[in-house]
């Protein structure tokens, strides 16, 4: 539907378009008026750029201990058991729901059986996908749903300045009531409001130099909830991709981890394996092993790139399997059916995020958050493959099943006061914006990066703070901007990613320190609890 309406009263809104965002909007507009922000388009998040699939207990050979059990492993000590337990018992009927939205998944040859694939991490062959672009047929499935929901509303270049809070009647407590938004075309900032809030921002790997995602992934929700009075956990653990394109004029293609799963190998620029030396799983051990280990060669040998082979494979099965990554490379003069792939790790997912409990509910009330941008337990220190869009759906369903049978009881928000400018001015110098964005992504990756040092992170600690204080001033005096806007929240999650790796002493998972390279006997999360926290009830409990 699209965005003229001028009332910006609704029942509930929902920040960000992207599988999860759309799956609990899709939900919930079957009853209630839902609007839907996207910062740009609508297909700019990652989950458009998806490639690998989605992870479900769907053959008869594998079980849900199976897929649990792997999933703990992955996590190094930190998942959540009854987080992992809730999102895989309800992968198969998220998977059945996607197929009865008619999402086109890919089957074997001559059979009505769909196609599962193996990944790393996985004791068995449990990825469901669309070929190579599994989030692009998902996402494209998901909106045209949405476009014809009388409904649902959906409003491009909407971002999401901050959350608005109210009192309760009758209580100390406050409760979210709606976001200031900024509007890109029209240059201001307007007032949702909405009985319920849910964020599905996606993740903040944006905070670093080189990354698989998007521009958005500027980890919006996670800082406007922080600001809120949320707190946040595991923010330390960043996954990097241990295999993005290593191409000048490629910004930033993943290359699917499905190729290691379908028996490419890593090489070095002699052409030797080196895999085996890291783990018994070789190409299929964890991301996180798998990118220390080519970071570890890449620094060893001076060498920009590792290559990733897999012209053994017939060039049938590579056009019908990995059509996206075969054409991509192609552009760049690589062909995959007789060459390898030259690829770096790149920052690709954040394990951490607002914390929630198995509804998506968060320390504020009638606030939600969901997918990337929220904290489950269900990854732990560290992600397995093709989980997350799972959890995407599983826990979207959660919150819109929550969020409908609490919704009757919830008042209407009070008229919140309008956007202040009075005291701003229009900016001549956005050089400013771009020189802060560009440090904060460069020191963040140097010093906060896949291995870390005492050193380094007091030098980013430094940094952060200095930075911060610059983009307030800035803040403080001049319009709101995209680029602006999204620059204060990388600020803020940068700030929080080095505190929470500050506060790890130890080696586990994603977090790989030099100065504490052992694993600490007991497992515990790294949770923290901003100035305003907005609950005293803890949701997120140690594993």
């Amino acid at each position: 539907m699209a965005n003229d309406l001028t009332n910006k009263n609704f029942d509930v809104l929902v920040v960000g378009s992207g599988a999860a965002g759309l799956t609990l909007a899709l939900h919930l507009a079957q009853k209630y008026q839902v609007a839907v922000l996207s910062k740009g388009k609508l297909n700019e998040g990652s989950t458009w750029y998806a490639q690998g699939g989605i992870a479900a207990v769907l053959d008869n050979e594998d079980s849900i201990d199976s897929h649990v059990q792997d999933t703990l492993a992955a996590g190094a000590g930190l998942c959540h058991k009854d987080a992992v337990e809730f999102t895989v018992r309800h992968s198969k009927e998220a998977i059945d729901w996607l197929i009865k939205l008619g999402v086109n998944f890919t089957k074997t040859n001559d059979s009505e059986d769909y196609h599962l694939t193996r990944e790393g991490g996985h004791s068995h062959r449990r990825i469901i996908h669309s070929a190579d672009a599994t989030g692009k047929a998902v996402h494209t499935t998901l909106l045209e749903q949405a476009r014809q929901s009388k409904n649902l509303h959906l409003f491009e270049n909407h971002i999401s300045v901050d959350l608005i809070k109210q009192s309760q009647a009758n209580s100390a407590r406050v409760r979210c009531t709606g976001a200031y938004v900024y509007n890109r075309l029209s240059d201001c900032v307007e007032v949702f409001s909405a009985k319920a809030v849910v964020l599905a921002t996606g993740g903040a790997s944006k905070v670093y130099l080189y990354t698989t995602n998007p521009d958005g992934a500027s980890g919006d929700g996670i800082a406007m909830a922080w600001r809120a009075g949320c707190r946040v956990g595991n923010m330390e653990f960043n996954q990097f991709h241990p295999t993005c394109l290593y191409h000048p004029k490629a910004k930033s293609f993943l290359v699917t981890e499905a190729l290691r799963g379908e028996g490419a190998k890593l090489r070095l620029p002699d052409g030797q394996t080196f895999m085996h030396k890291f783990h018994h799983l070789e190409e299929l051990a964890p991301r996180d092993v798998v990118a220390r280990a080519i970071d570890h060669e890449m620094k060893r040998l001076g060498s920009d790139c590792v290559y990733l082979d897999i012209s053994h494979k017939s060039e049938e099965f590579l056009a019908s399997h990995f059509p996206t990554v075969k054409q991509r490379c192609l552009e760049f003069g690589i062909d995959i059916t007789k060459e390898a792939i030259p690829v770096v790790p790149a920052a690709h997912y954040t394990c951490g995020g607002i914390a929630v409990g198995l509804n998506g509910e968060t320390d504020l009330k009638n606030l939600y958050a969901i997918g990337e941008t929220s904290f489950t337990g269900l990854h732990g220190a560290n992600r397995m493959a093709s989980n997350s869009l799972l959890e995407c759906l599983v826990y979207a369903q959660s919150a819109a099943q929550a969020i409908d049978e609490s919704i009757a009881h919830i008042p209407a928000p009070k008229p919140a006061p309008a956007w202040d400018e009075s005291r701003v001015t229009n900016s001549d110098e956005d050089v400013v914006i771009s020189h802060n964005w560009e440090e904060l992504r460069r020191f963040m990756w140097d010093y906060v990066g896949i291995v870390r040092t005492r050193k380094r992170l007091e030098r980013a600690t430094h940094r952060i703070k200095l930075l911060q204080k610059e983009i307030h001033e800035y803040y403080s005096n001049y319009k709101i901007s995209n680029d602006l806007v999204e620059l204060r929240n990388l600020a803020m999650v940068a700030e929080l990613i080095i505190r929470s790796a500050m506060a790890r002493k130890e080696s586990r998972g994603l977090h790989y320190s030099i100065d504490y390279p052992d694993t600490a006997d007991i497992a515990q999360d790294t949770v923290l609890v901003p100035m305003n926290h907005a609950a005293q009830n803890i949701i997120v409990d140690s594993p």
